[in-house]
């Protein structure tokens, strides 16, 4: 048998939307699935606007741009981050800025935020890196007092929770992604989430090519085709019907792999006032070596796993803004099947091969 890190559930209610959209041949960027998942979204979230586009990278993108931040401006981004986020602002013109991250947390700190800190500094984005959102209070505050625009990556993080907060709600604008590993998928998609109307209203201009809101094929400003499909959106729309059990089931997944791993393996430090939606059940090794060996002997066995994301500061067009503990993270991290459907025993079996390994 094999065990991959992550496989989409898939049920009946995915596959009668699905055909209604075919049966009724409303299969592109308009229909009704579009207007039901965004509203699903916004609910879960408690957000005013829910914006779905046809991914989490065109996501970021849209959030930057909205915001009118381009060549001359800097933006703060963690450097442990999945590549997107980094792109995203490269998109606009504007300049990266790398900042480290707090070893034992995997996030972004306010202290590291400040470290980067420049006149050009126009936003900082936080990466609620592998389903579990940083100190948000902390840095609302700061981005407040140093008057900059504050972005959510929370392409990871749907159904977590900061306080009495939801992910997705926690910036001036936050994004999603439902890329086929995501806890809810539309195969590949993305949404843009604010309670800012008139972000919003830009945002939904952006994508549509510029279109005029008053005139039809009038396009009066430089747009994008962002849009996502109805197809896609009656995925989403199935998959948010169950996200509470979806949620809860990511969050029991980590439960049986913490007992049976704690204190052998380094899991992310999470704080109590911080529910994680545990996108990903992830740790740390000592070493590389030992990160690498485990990884060999999980695959012999059927197991995949994945490695931590690699420091965007060693990609081509990025350049160092701190990075010894993102380096280390990216060496000994590790990612283990974590998908709903994966039982209770196999679980506890992938874990007996994992203690025998280390």
């Amino acid at each position: 048998m094999r065990y991959p890190v992550y496989k989409p559930e898939i049920t009946k209610n995915e596959k009668i939307y699905v055909n209604e959209c075919l049966d009724s041949t409303w299969i592109s960027s308009r229909g009704k699935f579009i207007e039901k998942f965004e509203s699903a979204v916004a609910s879960f979230v408690d957000v005013e606007n829910a914006i779905a586009v046809c991914n989490g990278t065109v996501a970021l993108h849209l959030a930057i741009e909205a915001y009118g931040i381009g060549a001359g401006d800097e933006v703060i981004i963690p450097d442990f981050t999945y590549i997107a986020t980094a792109n995203a602002v490269k998109y606009t013109g504007a300049q990266v800025v790398l900042a480290d991250v707090n070893l034992n947390s995997w996030n972004i700190t306010v202290e590291n935020i400040d470290r980067c800190l420049t006149p050009k500094t126009k936003a900082v984005i936080v990466t609620d890196i592998y389903g579990t959102p940083p100190e948000m209070d902390e840095i609302r505050e700061y981005c407040s007092i140093k008057n900059l625009i504050l972005i959510e990556d929370a392409a990871e993080s749907l159904g977590a929770v900061y306080k009495t907060q939801k992910a997705g709600n926690l910036a001036d604008v936050a994004t999603l992604s439902f890329f086929g590993n995501k806890t809810i998928t539309t195969g590949e998609g993305g949404m843009v989430l604010t309670n800012n109307n008139e972000i919003a209203q830009k945002i939904r201009k952006l994508m549509n090519q510029g279109n005029s809101e008053k005139v039809r094929y009038y396009h009066d400003i430089l747009g994008y085709n962002y849009r996502m499909t109805n197809i896609q959106a009656a995925i989403g729309y199935a998959q948010m019907q169950r996200i509470g059990s979806i949620i809860n089931r990511k969050r029991k997944i980590f439960e049986i792999y913490k007992n049976e791993l704690d204190g052998l393996v380094q899991f992310q430090e999470i704080q109590e006032h911080t529910k994680s939606s545990y996108w990903m059940v992830s740790f740390l090794l000592r070493d590389k070596f030992s990160r690498n060996k485990l990884m060999t002997k999980l695959e012999e066995n059927g197991i995949e796993t994945r490695p931590f994301f690699y420091p965007v500061n060693k990609m081509p067009f990025y350049e160092n803004c701190g990075n010894l503990d993102t380096e280390k993270l990216s060496d000994t991290g590790i990612n283990v099947p974590s998908y709903p459907t994966l039982k209770e025993e196999d679980i506890k079996w992938i874990c007996s091969i994992i203690k025998n390994n280390l």
